[in-house]
């Protein structure tokens, strides 16, 4: 698959997140690179999460998702799951983060 092919499927999985989840993406930058050289990262969130915001948090650069390209690609061969599938699963994964919802927190949850 093409980068911008790939870009296009994530694009399309940020217009589909309902529109009280879209409103509270404000200042985040979702963007696709390559790879990190570790096929287990699929995505990584980068910022201070919604919870974690005092009063003071103004004027700051961007919060930001990462996909990894590669890796979802190649988790998608080793599961034989579609990379629309995957690259949604990771977006929502990572805005979890932005809400402050950790790890084990979304594994009690079922989220895994």
């Amino acid at each position: 698959m093409t980068r911008r092919q790939f870009e296009k499927l994530v694009r399309e999985t940020l217009k589909a997140l309902p529109k009280d989840i879209r409103q509270k993406l404000k200042n985040i930058d979702v963007v696709v690179e390559e790879g990190t050289g570790d096929e287990d990262v699929l995505g990584q969130y980068e910022g201070v999460s919604l919870k974690d915001r005092g009063e003071g948090y103004s004027m700051v650069l961007p919060d930001k998702i990462t996909l990894f390209k590669r890796a979802i690609e190649a988790e998608c061969r080793e599961t034989r799951r579609s990379v629309r599938g995957e690259i949604r699963d990771t977006v929502l994964h990572e805005i979890a983060h932005h809400f402050g919802i950790c790890d084990d927190r979304m594994d009690d949850l079922g989220v895994y």
